[in-house]
């Protein structure tokens, strides 16, 4: 089994080289889906989140109201630490369950959006870095998900920088340019994780 740390910032186009590993063969362990299972309605974590931060980031249906949640803890250094606290023991747990039922020559590609941020480098044998410039990140957010700047610049201020992922990466993708200049890297990058 080869453990890939697959990390990049947000708009970077992480989610779609996760995609296509996937459609290669890759055993994808998502931290964000985790993450959102582990805090739905019923669950211990999602209890844990209301115990710290009020009844107010439920929606009406019980539901965590993701979005105020988001509004609260990336303009509060604190907040989110809390947050990560409670959730990213849950998603370990739940990441490592995953990893075990995977096979033994299996490619199991762990798609940490805050691996540099946690010092999480270590835990894989190789770490690939998608990689993009502030500044094409920012006009992804804007421009594809809808989101207002200052919410954009936030998200980002509150990750690692791009020098500091960089520096854990063994492997990069650039994906500054267009979507059809992903594919030929992506693929060469799941040719040597097969034959690693």
């Amino acid at each position: 089994m080869v453990k890939v740390g697959l990390t990049g910032g947000i708009g970077a186009g992480k989610s779609e080289v996760s995609r296509l590993l996937a459609s290669y063969g890759a055993v994808i362990v998502d931290a964000d889906k985790i993450a959102r299972e582990v805090v739905e309605p019923g669950t211990p974590g999602l209890a844990a989140v209301v115990e710290e931060f009020g009844d107010d980031v439920l929606a009406p249906d019980g539901t965590l109201d993701r979005p105020k949640l988001g509004g609260i803890v990336f303009s509060d250094p604190d907040k989110l630490k809390a947050l990560n606290a409670i959730v990213h023991p849950l998603v370990g747990a739940r990441s490592a369950e995953l990893e075990a039922s995977a096979g033994p020559d299996a490619v199991v590609v762990h798609d940490v959006p805050l691996l540099t941020e946690n010092g999480l480098a270590p835990l894989y044998d190789l770490v690939v870095v998608v990689d993009a410039a502030p500044q094409t990140q920012l006009d992804r957010l804007v421009r594809l998900r809808g989101m207002a700047e200052d919410e954009a610049k936030s998200r980002m201020a509150a990750q690692a920088t791009r020098e500091q992922r960089l520096a854990v990466a063994d492997l990069v993708i650039d994906n500054d340019g267009p979507l059809e200049s992903l594919e030929p890297q992506v693929r060469a990058v799941w040719e040597r994780l097969r034959n690693t």
